[in-house]
Order: C-alpha cells, then structure tokens, then sequence
C-alpha cells in the first residue's frame, strides 16, 4: 500500500504522487502540497534550503508504515524536496488513498504531520533583512 516515498533534491509532482495513489478500493483520496511561502513569522523569506539527514528516508518509511497500520490505508505516497528552493516550489507532497473520504482525510493529516515532526528533514530560511532561521523536524 506504500507506493512511493522519496527525498529528492529535483522538482516535485503532483501528478506523479497523484498517480500512485490510484486506487479502485479508494472511495477518497487526499492530496497535501506543501509550497516555499514568501513569508514567515511576518518576515519576507528571500531563500529557502533543504537539508536531510541519511536517515530520513527510513524515517519517512517508518511514519509511512504506522499510518498505513492505524487507517485503512489502501495506498499512500509521499515526497519531500531538499536542496534550494524558490518561492511557490513545492516542498512536500503527501497523498493518501482510503476506503472513505473521513480516514483519507486523517490518515493524510497523520501523514503530515508526523513527517514534518519525525523525519530529520531542516529547512534554512533566509530572510529580507539578512536575518536566517532553521527550522527542524523532531521538534
């Protein structure tokens, strides 16, 4: 039912992760981008950076894993960027297929969340007045 987790440093698509969702037992399927914003705590974000550790992708499979196990998950897919990003590229892609809207819905709010709070993946942010800021998973 996991049918695709990466960390990659070149564009994200949304077709590609909606693709491998696809399911005929799905009677809902939730799809989450996530996109570089041009603000951040009320400051102009300038740049933006990615950066994983090794460990991430088995991170990314484990919190796969127990979202599969605690909804009935009939396929799941999810895709994070590293590297340098520019405003409204896309950072993150989740998406998950369920027998029902309601648990796609949840199943693809666990999927999130658990990612940006458990996978060691951190965002550098450079801001319009030279100030920086990393951001964490593992929080």
């Amino acid at each position: 039912m996991i049918r695709l987790l990466d960390i990659r440093d070149t564009p994200l698509s949304v077709e590609e992760v909606l693709a491998a969702v696809g399911s005929h037992a799905a009677g809902g399927t939730t799809l989450f981008v996530g996109t570089v914003r041009e603000q951040d705590h009320g400051k102009a974000v300038t740049k933006l950076s990615y950066s994983a550790h090794p460990s991430a992708i088995d991170e990314l499979r484990r919190v796969a894993e127990k979202v599969a196990a605690d909804f009935p998950v009939t396929a799941l897919a999810a895709v994070h960027r590293v590297g340098d990003l520019e405003l409204g590229d896309i950072a993150v892609i989740v998406a998950v297929a369920c027998p029902h809207r309601g648990e796609a819905f949840e199943a693809s709010r666990r999927l999130i969340d658990d990612l940006k709070s458990q996978v060691p993946i951190w965002k550098h942010q450079v801001f319009a007045d030279g100030s920086t800021e990393w951001v964490g998973a593992c929080e």
